[in-house]
């Protein structure tokens, strides 16, 4: 019986591993698709989102440390880690969702913004939910919790991808702004929660 549970959970943190090392490949891939796409179309929410994948890297790269070993003190750092990846996360939103508005900065269409956008959208929301369901199934916090680091890279891009389209189609340049404090209210109460011990 414990032979079959050990097998279970080394499956499961290959998984772990698994999903962790596609989200770092995806997102290290992603810094420089967005760097292209943000200086064709002068877009500060592309440039942005390019910084909310650095975020998404160091978050990665917190839990592939937190699988490799064991302890709850180990699970405990990681954790405050990732609460730290979703303050700044939280401080990026702010900062760039206010100076857009302040400053009326109106991006350029981008074909290539809004396709990596929506693919990256449908792709963070496929490992987020690997990620919750691999993290339950070990009992382990830090993945669930990192899990939804990128669920909200998938708002995110989703968010900015709504933002291109609309300015694309109707001018309506603010849309994206608007979306961002959204998603800066949902980030803060997930740093609240972690560095509270809710997790």
């Amino acid at each position: 019986m414990n032979t079959s549970k050990e097998i279970s959970r080394t499956a499961l943190l290959r998984r772990g591993f698994a999903l962790e090392y596609a989200t770092l490949g995806w997102n290290v891939i992603g810094i420089v698709v967005l760097a292209v796409a943000a200086i064709a179309a002068r877009s500060v929410a592309l440039a942005g989102f390019g910084l909310d994948s650095l975020i998404e890297i160091g978050a990665s790269t917190v839990v592939i440390w937190e699988l490799s070993g064991t302890g709850e003190d180990r699970q405990r750092r990681a954790l405050r880690l990732i609460g730290g990846a979703f303050a700044l996360l939280a401080l990026y939103l702010a900062v760039q969702s206010t100076v857009v508005l302040a400053v009326g900065s109106q991006p350029h269409h981008s074909p290539l913004g809004i396709a990596w956008t929506a693919v990256t959208a449908a792709v963070m929301f496929t490992l987020a939910a690997g990620k919750t369901r691999t993290g339950a199934a070990l009992d382990n916090p830090v993945l669930k919790t990192e899990g939804k680091v990128t669920f909200i890279d998938g708002v995110l891009a989703a968010a900015v991808m709504l933002g291109l389209t609309l300015n694309s189609l109707f001018g309506l340049w603010w849309a994206d702004p608007l979306v961002g404090y959204v998603v800066l209210f949902y980030a803060v109460r997930e740093a609240r929660e972690i560095f509270s011990g809710h997790h």
